[in-house]
Formats: structure tokens, sequence, C-alpha cells
């Protein structure tokens, strides 16, 4: 049968009628079955002419829902009781030009996606033919797909609305519903765009644009691509923008995944409006009010971020935490649902085809995973932050996942909005917070968690392994930055090994000893690595792990004070590199060993240590050590008076570091030859070779807080020395304002001796300041001021620090104070320190010391070279 069968009888006559005012209104068969409180069906087959005349009830009501009155409901109903109508009476049929948009719901409130609807209405603003050869390139349609709740439906009407203009023949959409047939969907379509069968739609777009908005593909994808495909095949000129959970798999399509909104970094700003410029927080911030919520206050910013943060920027879940604000402050929706995310839901009483839970969301795009893909997303989901890759091949390198075309997971995670990918460094992939704690969940459920944490832990074992070697020398810093990718899942993965796996443990901490270093984390990584040797079941550890780990015991101790207390472990160290016979460990602990430990003397050990790594060093010819070693020897140099000798060391530590490239150690010396040359009485060989230290150290990225004012002390005191106080004063200036900077990462590299001991800590902030504010106070004659802070410098020096801080200060001190008592005490502490030491004054402060006369002949030993 066609649509026409029963043309003249009076059934399909009021058939008609009925039709054409509907049209006429602009209303769909079910909005006026709707409006009429008669069944949708009924006004189907009244349309069609199968069924028989309304009865009179049901006449008046469409007549009522149609807004018919005077001459036009007269003919309305005497067409329902069978009475022919006049031509003129009959309205006209519809526009043959349907206004823009055709049957769209409102667009609604969209929040944080300019950018997704810019980027959109420029591609779907455009008709699908034009002249030129770039217009048949554009895609068929274009599929938003992610997560329910990413909030893909309200994106894609809120671009269909901006784009109606510029299609004539309309924009129009439907939603699919579960179970729909192809025919079902194209009847659909037909209906939208004012046409009677999906064949008339040729002729009623005539060639003109259009674009079709097709929601929850999903729903019936089967159907949905076949609907489409006959579509695009008969209609070139309709093109589709589709949402669902993933794509309908046409040829011409093209994929969009629809990311959650972008949350704030944990550092955000402390303020609301801070806080408020990222989507997430302005989302949440909104819907918090419409619950009548009173606008957040200071004290519950923080709070804000780190919910959001933990949300993960899905609108859904915003606005089902949102929602907990009736009843609940933002720091309760914290506590309450921070570690249980998964558990928000709706209400009971929301309508079936609306998502509870946010685990319900993610269960839904879950099942569209087959069993190698779900296996491989509970894999992936120990990682908790950013990964790369190699990193996913090697976390699904072993058991049902071995073989697994990894780069086809990952498409397909991307294309159903699983996974999303920033940036371009190399870790880039990152599940949604939301699907990671779902894919933990089920891990949790099947049994698997505690493997594929000992597996996620072994693959960051051997990442910090691979990049250990890269730590020193010119790629310090882009291995730290590879690092600082997954220092989270570095700390999750030690954190659970230490407990179930200790040599996995091991293997990570023996490996990141320069890194904590780097970024000024000594504390914690020496606490890690005494914790894990100390452990009884690593005693058979593989040998170099342990090796590695003393060493790094060692490296670690020297930037808290501690140097002194882990000689031991320098000396296990070095034991066990001789025993592997392995040069690197060997020259490394000799390095380590070279550090003289001032509460026990062995300042001639350390310099026995610092020329056998040399010696190693030149033997395997290892360029950068043989620097290292001859900067360590320089400070052993200064240490007993031979200023020749440690310039002649430095220049050979410039050449070495300039063949290997290793530019950091060439700044650091530079460094110390400004101090070589204040040292040595050449004030303005001390402030150029300063100044162009500080640049150099800027440059590679050396410059730490307390070394980048060490070396401005050092320009300051050499001023001072040369009489020019007010430029002194400055330097103290440009002191005061880098002490107000952010703090930065510690110096790299644990054999940089710097200005102090080698591998010690720069100078505390405390001396340096002290020791340039006595210099500029005793230049002037300031005698009580420059003793008192001398003072202050002498009790800032601690243990760890290079004795040679301490005896500027004791020197200062012993020349400048007025008082006889406090003159004698930091006299006997000068001659202890140089005796227990090996340090040797220069000759300008004995000098300096008998000119002040700050001692008499009775005060000065006969014995006594250096002050005699």
């Amino acid at each position: 049968m066609t649509s026409e069968h029963g043309a003249g009888e009076p059934g399909a006559r009021f058939g008609a009628v009925l039709r054409s005012y509907r049209k006429r209104v602009g209303l769909t068969q079910a909005e006026l079955a709707a409006r009429a409180a008669i069944g949708v069906r009924t006004v189907r087959d009244l349309e069609r002419g199968r069924a028989a005349r309304p009865q009179r009830t049901t006449a008046v009501l469409l007549a009522d829902a149609l807004g018919l009155t005077g001459a036009g409901r007269a003919e309305f109903l005497g067409a329902a009781r069978g009475h022919p109508a006049s031509p003129a009476s009959v309205p006209a049929p519809a526009p043959a030009e349907p206004p823009p948009v055709v049957r769209l719901p409102p667009a609604g409130e969209l929040i944080g996606r300019d950018a997704d609807v810019d980027e959109l209405v420029d591609e779907l603003a455009r008709p699908a033919f034009d002249d030129g050869p770039v217009a048949r390139e554009r895609p068929g349609g274009i599929t938003l797909v992610g997560l329910a709740g990413v909030g893909k439906t309200v994106l894609a009407l809120v671009v269909a609305h901006r784009i109606a203009a510029a299609h004539p023949a309309g924009v129009a959409g439907i939603v699919v519903t579960d179970g729909s047939t192809a025919g079902e969907i194209l009847g659909g379509v037909a209906a939208v765009f004012g046409v009677g069968r999906p064949e008339d739609l040729p002729a009623r777009l005539a060639g003109r644009s259009a674009v079709l908005l097709v929601d929850a593909v999903e729903r019936s994808p089967d159907a949905v691509a076949d609907a489409l495909s006959w579509l695009r095949g008969r209609v070139p000129h309709l093109r589709f923008l589709a949402t669902g959970r993933h794509s309908v798999g046409l040829p011409d399509e093209r994929v969009r995944p629809v990311a959650p909104l972008v949350a704030p970094p944990a550092e955000a700003g402390a303020t609301a409006g801070d806080a408020a410029a990222y989507p997430a927080v302005a989302l949440f911030l909104d819907r918090l009010a419409r619950v009548g919520r009173t606008p957040v206050g200071p004290d519950e910013v923080a709070a804000v971020v780190t919910l959001v943060r933990r949300l993960g920027g899905l609108p859904l879940a915003i606005e089902l935490a949102a929602a907990r604000g009736r009843v609940l402050t933002v720091a309760e929706i914290l506590d309450r649902y921070g570690d249980r995310v998964l558990d928000l839901s709706r209400a009971a009483a929301s309508p079936p085809e609306t998502v509870v839970s946010l685990r319900d969301a993610v269960a839904a795009s879950y099942r569209l995973l087959n069993r190698a893909e779900r296996d491989a997303l509970r894999r992936l989901s120990m990682f908790r932050h950013r990964w790369s890759l190699r990193l996913a091949e090697q976390m699904l390198a072993d058991g049902p996942t071995a073989g697994t075309d990894v780069v086809h997971v990952l498409d397909r995670l991307l294309a159903l909005g699983l996974l999303s990918v920033r940036g371009t460094r190399s870790s880039r992939f990152r599940l949604l917070d939301v699907v990671r704690d779902f894919g933990t969940e089920r891990a949790a459920a099947k049994g698997e968690l505690s493997g594929f944490r000992r597996r996620h832990a072994a693959v960051l074992a051997d990442l910090a392994q691979q990049v250990a070697p890269d730590l020193v020398g010119g790629d310090l810093a882009a291995a730290a930055a590879r690092l600082d990718d997954v220092a989270g899942d570095l700390g999750a993965a030690l954190t659970f090994a230490a407990g179930d796996d200790p040599h996995t443990a091991l293997r990570i901490a023996a490996a990141l000893p320069c890194w904590w270093r780097f970024r000024s984390r000594e504390v914690t990584g020496r606490q890690w690595l005494r914790r894990l040797l100390d452990d009884p079941r690593t005693a058979d550890a593989d040998p170099a792990v342990r090796a590695w780990a003393h060493a790094g015991l060692a490296q670690l101790a020297p930037e808290h004070g501690a140097g002194p207390q882990e000689r031991d472990a320098a000396r296990a160290a070095l034991a066990g590199f001789e025993r592997l016979g392995d040069p690197a460990g060997q020259v490394t602990a000799h390095l380590l060993l070279a550090v003289p430990n001032p509460g026990a003397g062995g300042f001639e050990q350390a310099r026995g240590h610092a020329e056998a790594a040399l010696a190693l060093a030149r033997r395997h010819a290892r360029l950068r050590d043989m620097a290292v070693a001859q900067h360590h020897l320089s400070w052993h140099e200064v240490r007993v008076g031979d200023l020749a000798a440690a310039r002649r060391r430095l220049a050979e530590v410039e050449r070495l570091a300039r063949r290997c490239g290793e530019y950091r150690l060439r700044a650091a010396a530079l460094a110390a030859s400004a101090e070589l040359a204040r040292l040595d009485g050449r004030t303005e060989d001390a402030e150029r070779l300063g100044r162009r230290a500080v640049a150099e150290l800027d440059a590679v990225g050396l410059a730490a807080p307390n070394h980048r004012r060490r070396v401005l002390a050092t320009i300051g005191l050499a001023l001072a020395r040369a009489g020019r106080f007010a430029e002194a004063v400055a330097v103290r200036d440009e002191w005061d304002a880098g002490a107000a900077s952010a703090p930065c990462g510690a110096l790299a590299g644990a054999e940089l001796p710097g200005s102090g001991f080698p591998g010690a800590q720069a100078p505390s902030e405390r001396f340096s300041a002290a020791l340039l504010d006595g210099g500029i106070a005793a230049g002037r004659g300031k005698g009580a001021r420059a003793a008192a802070c001398f003072a202050r410098a002498a009790e800032a020096c601690t243990a760890g620090m290079d004795p040679r801080d301490l005896v500027a200060a004791l020197v200062g001190l012993v020349s400048s104070t007025p008082d006889p008592e406090v003159r004698r005490d930091a006299y006997a502490r000068l001659t202890e320190l140089c005796a227990a030491t090996g340090t040797t004054l220069l000759p300008w402060e004995r000098a300096g010391l008998r000119a002040a006369g700050a001692l008499s002949a009775s005060e000065v030993p006969a014995d006594d070279p250096d002050v005699a």
C-alpha cells in the first residue's frame, strides 16, 4: 500500500485536513497528541486515513489543541463529521521554506565549552558542498563521544542553534530510543523535516544544505548507522551531528571526544574568583547557587578546588555533588564523597532513561569494550596520573593482554571518551578520574588488584632505572622532567612495593637520589632508602641495587647536615662496587667519601678518595668524573691555602666541562672561581666572575636560591673589601630580593662542591646574610655591629658546612669584637677548628688579625704560624 490509499474516502480527507493544520502550527504528531490528551497512535492513524472519522469528543480535543476558532474551527469539525470542505476553506499547506531550526529543543546553558563550540560551529556552519576543492574533504558528519554526563547533548544543541542560519533547508534533531529500527529512525527524520516519508527528503531539501542532530546513538547503534548511511547516499547535502558513548562508524564520519571540563591545579588561586576562572569550578559554583547556597567563603575555596579536581571535571559528577549543597557544606561534601565519587547518584524518582549514578555512567561505556579491552582498562587504572605509550605497553606486556596492540586499545578508549590526551610530551595519556576509580574497583572485585599493583611498581622501577644515568650531566633537567611526569605514580608504586614487594621498592628508591636532591626532597629520599636497606627482606636484593642505594644515602645525607652519619653507607657502596668491578660506581663512592668528616677529622683521607676518583676516571676516560674530582681537589687546595693550585684545578674543570658539554659543572666552577678570587684579594675579578657565574647559573637552570645568594655574598664581600660600600649595599638589596622569590630545586649533582664542602648543602641564608652584613659593617668601621653579624654567621654554621665558612665568621668576629672575653673564646674556637680540619689561614686573614690589634702578644702562641 501507498500513503495515498483511500485518499477519496472521508477518513482520508479528514486526515489531510488534520495534517495540514498540524504542520501549519508546527507541531509533531506526538506534541499534538500530548496537547489533546489522546494517544499518538490515534493521531497517526487519523492522518494516514487508517481510522474512521473521529468521535466528536476527539475532534473537539484536537481543535482545542490546534487553537482553532471561528470559521476554521467550524470547517475542521465539519470535516471530522464527513462534510466536504470547500477548497477555500482548507488551510494552505505548510510553507515550502521551513524556518531555519526545525523542531529543536532549547539550547540550554553551557559553561566552559567556548572553544569546543567555536570549532564545531566553524566546521558545521559551512555546507557539505560548495565551490572549491576543499569542500569535498569535509566530513559527512561529526559524532561527539564521551561518558554519560560529560555534556555531549547540551554542546550539540548549542552548536545546532548557532549554525541554523547557515543552512537554508533547516537544522533538525531526533532522539534515538532503545530498540529503534532504521525505518523508525528514518521516519522520525522525515517528520522533523516536515515530510511524510524518507523518500520525500530529497525533494524537500532540494539540494540545499541541512544538518540533522542525532542524540544517543548508542541506544540503537546498528539502526542509526543504517539510517545515516541511507541518508548520506540519497541526501548528500544533509550532514549530521551525533552524540553517543561511541561513534556511528561511517566512513565519512569525524569522531570528536568530549573531555571533562578543565579543573584547577592543586595550587590554584586562594580566592573564589581565581578558582572560578576554571570551567569546572564555575559550573560547580553555578549549580551550588541554584540549590540556594550562599556564595562560598574564602575558607571554602581550597575545599572547592580539591573536590572539583577529585570529580575530574565531569559535569554530571559536579552537578550531583553540588546538589548535596542543599544540606551539606562543601567541606562535608568532600569528606563524604571525595573517596567514593562513583557513589554519587540522582534521586530514585529520576526518569528511567536518566543516568542514576556515576558508576552506572562508566559501567555503560565499560560494557562497550571487548574482553581484552576491559582487561587493559583495569590494568591501566593503576596509573594515577599521566603516562606514556611506552609505560602502557609495559603494563600490558604480561598475562591476557600480552601481545595486545596498545595503540588500538588507546584509540578505542579515546573513541569512547574514557581517555584524555593532552600535550605533546611522552606522558600525555590519562584515564578520566571516575574511569580510573571504576577500573580499580573492578580489578579489586576480580581479585586482580594486588597483581596489577605489583606490575605497576615493576614498570615504574624499570623507568626509574632507565632514567637514572641521565640525572647527572647536561641531560639532568630533561631526565628530571620525565620523572616529574610520573611523580605521583612513583610515590604510589614505592608505597605499595615497600610492603608487598620490597625488592622492587629498593630498585625504585636506589634510582631516585639525584632526582630527590634536584627537587629538594632529600629528607624523604633518605628516609625511604634507610627504611628499605634496613628491611631484612632486601638483604638478598641485587648487590648492584644495594650498592647504589647505599650511595644514595650518602649522597642525600649532607643536604640536611647528616653527612657524617652516612659515612658507613658510602663505605658500603664503595665495597659493593669494588666487588662488582663497577668503575662508575667506584668513582661515585670515592667522590662521596671525598666529602670530609669535620667531626672526626679525615680530611687527608677525603683528599685521598678524591685523588682515587680522579685516577679511576682518567683510566676509564670518564671526562665528567675527571672534572668533578678536580673540583673536589680544588677545595682541598683552598683548605691548605694553596690558591694557585686551586686556580689550576678549576681551569682544568672548565676545560673538561666544555669537552663533555657539562655546562652546569662549568657554571658551578665559575662560581667557585669567583670565591677563589675573593679569597685571593682580587676583588675586581671576584665581582666580574661572580656576575658571570650568576648569569650562567641562571642560563643552565642551576641557580637554586641558596647557591645564587652565596655567589651574591661573594660579590658583596669583595666590594666591601675594596671599599665600595654603596655597591655592596646594593648587592645586599639584591640578595634580599632573591630571598623573597619562590624556592626552587637544590643544586643538581651531589658531587658539585659549590663554595662549600664537596656535595654539601650551600651555606644557609642566615649565614650568607650575616657574613655579608658583617663585612659591610666592618669595612665602615662599625665594630660592634660587625661583631654581632659575624657572631650570627658563626652560629648559623652547622657540622655539614664548609669549615672555611666558619673560619671566615670567626676571623671576622675576633677582628671586630670589643669584648675581650668574646675575642678570646672566638680565637680558641678558631685555632681548634684550623687544627681539626687542616685549614690554613690565608695571609690577608692573618694580616687582618694583627692589624686590628685584636690579639696581644701574650695571646698569640709562639708556635702558631698562622697568627704569629
